[in-house]
């Protein structure tokens, strides 16, 4: 037990806030394997909101010249689950992370899908206990290279891939929903993106947009090794 408290106390330290409420922070750890009753699924819900909106409002007082079109594909790259995911590698949460046995052999605190569930609840965590504030102060000084980083306005899969088809002359890529799964807070599109040509690629996420982004990057990859 005391090993387990100096752990979450880590990880406090880790991501800049002290939590008065710790039990928010251990269901923001907890994945649905490891307990029937509590998981951090509503609390990843909530951090994904208030994780855009700070990084929203960060945007557009960093780049106070930029048009809704530049500053959408910055926020996309931002919040995205791959960025996510980097941001948990750095704050070690994958080892403080609570899941079923089975999960954690079958490289559960690697995965990039449950370290981005996690920070997000994470950050809807600090949001419950503290106020919009802190969980700001947390999300900005953890997202501080990432957004040092974008010296350019990142491109998308969707517009890189647009960009591809029209500058050969082709239609436009068309878009097509091929399934929706899992349940209505947590939802798992699958999108298929082809060209005229006959090239195409499937792509899944949480929302449909990023499905299409998933599938567009599925379908560069390809066009990038064909050439």
């Amino acid at each position: 037990m005391i090993r387990r408290s100096n752990d979450i106390a880590a990880l406090e330290r880790a991501i800049g806030h002290t939590f008065d409420d710790r039990k928010l922070l251990t269901e923001a750890l907890t994945h649905s394997s490891a307990s029937d009753s509590v998981s951090n699924e509503r609390l990843e819900f909530l951090g994904d909101r208030v994780l855009g909106l700070v990084i929203a409002q960060a945007l557009v007082a960093r780049y106070p010249h930029e048009s809704e079109g530049a500053l959408a594909p910055r926020l996309n790259d931002l919040v995205r689950r791959e960025t996510l995911a980097v941001v948990a590698e750095a704050l070690d949460v994958g080892g403080h992370m609570k899941m079923a046995r089975s999960e954690s052999q079958s490289g559960g605190r690697r995965k990039q899908g449950m370290l981005a569930d996690a920070m997000e609840a994470i950050i809807a965590a600090v949001f419950l206990d503290a106020g919009l504030q802190a969980a700001r102060d947390v999300i900005l000084d953890a997202w501080r290279p990432h957004l040092d980083a974008q010296d350019a306005a990142p491109i998308d899969a969707k517009t890189a891939l647009q960009e591809w088809a029209q500058g050969r002359g082709l239609p436009l890529p068309v878009y097509d929903v091929l399934g929706r799964e899992g349940p209505d807070h947590n939802p798992r599109f699958r999108v298929c993106v082809s060209l005229s040509t006959g090239e195409r690629a499937e792509g899944s996420d949480n929302s449909k947009r990023a499905a299409q982004q998933a599938a567009a990057t599925a379908l560069l990859a390809v066009l990038e090794q064909r050439a």
